[in-house]
């Protein structure tokens, strides 16, 4: 399944028409609507100078967390570590920031440009346990592809 997607992803990222918000929401409409365990997918990213993240294109449920303080629950822990982070479950973790009840699992990914953090692409997840490594890779790919057009 990530193979197959892999061209629909460029696609949507390299067409120059569209203006970049609205490819990176073309991206989450696609990872939301095209695996069936990515609940809500979204980006988040730097919020300029300030030690925060700020919500950008989402698809899924709408979410109060339009702001997160750096080291705040699982993408704020990202913003710091530079890091992966997969969450199986969400109960078990301590820095967690409910965004619904449904919410199960957690995957947040790093986007880099010249080597600095400046966001991430966040999915949650309704089932337990859903990820795996290939969702990691697979996702790692989405973030490279998307640093290109930032």
């Amino acid at each position: 399944m990530f193979e197959a997607l892999k061209p629909h992803v460029l696609e949507v990222l390299r067409d120059s028409a569209l203006p970049v918000p609205e490819r990176l929401q073309e991206v989450c409409n696609l990872l939301h609507n095209e695996i069936p365990v990515y609940d809500w997918v979204g980006f988040y990213f730097r919020n300029g100078t300030l030690e925060e993240l700020k919500l950008g294109p989402y698809a899924g449920d709408p979410t109060d967390h339009t702001v997160i303080p750096f080291g705040k629950g699982i993408c704020g822990q990202v913003a710091l570590s530079n890091q992966n982070f997969v969450v199986p479950d969400v109960a078990a973790q301590d820095n967690y920031i409910a965004c619904s009840l449904h919410v199960k699992a957690e995957i947040v990914i790093p986007i880099f440009v010249d080597g600095a953090n400046i966001g991430q692409l966040d999915i949650d997840s309704h089932t337990p346990d859903p990820f795996s490594e290939k969702d990691e890779r697979f996702l790692e790919f989405v973030c490279e592809a998307v640093a290109h057009i930032l």
